[in-house]
């Protein structure tokens, strides 16, 4: 991977980065600043079945984050774009579609293929 293309990945996860923070930001935000006082069980239990799945999602994009940071630090290493398994550079059209990714396509596929087989 040349140059340029490291660049462009660095410069996309950054800027995934800065979003998920933003959003992980206004959520704090929003669930720290609101006192809702229902006197309907039914609305209060709606709010909190809205507040619960938005925990979900941001757990999931803590995870995401994570992740991100872990590209950031294999390009500023040296090794982004290379699979983790099998040493070969994972092609750019699998990093453009999961740049956060460790794994070549190959070794992806049976990697998934003995977790289907073990029923994980």
């Amino acid at each position: 991977m040349d140059q340029k293309e490291i660049d462009y990945f660095e410069q996309l996860l950054r800027k995934r980065l800065d979003d998920l923070l933003s959003q992980a930001d206004d959520t704090v935000t929003d669930m720290t600043g609101q006192r809702e006082n229902f006197p309907d069980p039914t609305d209060r239990a709606s709010l909190e079945s809205d507040r619960n799945f938005m925990l979900r999602i941001r757990d999931r994009e803590s995870k995401l984050i994570r992740k991100i940071k872990k590209a950031l630090e294999r390009i500023e290493n040296g090794t982004f774009g290379v699979c983790e398994k099998c040493g070969e550079d994972i092609t750019v059209e699998r990093l453009e579609a999961r740049p956060v990714t460790t794994l070549c396509i190959d070794c992806k596929t049976r990697e998934e293929a003995v977790e289907k087989a073990l029923g994980l």
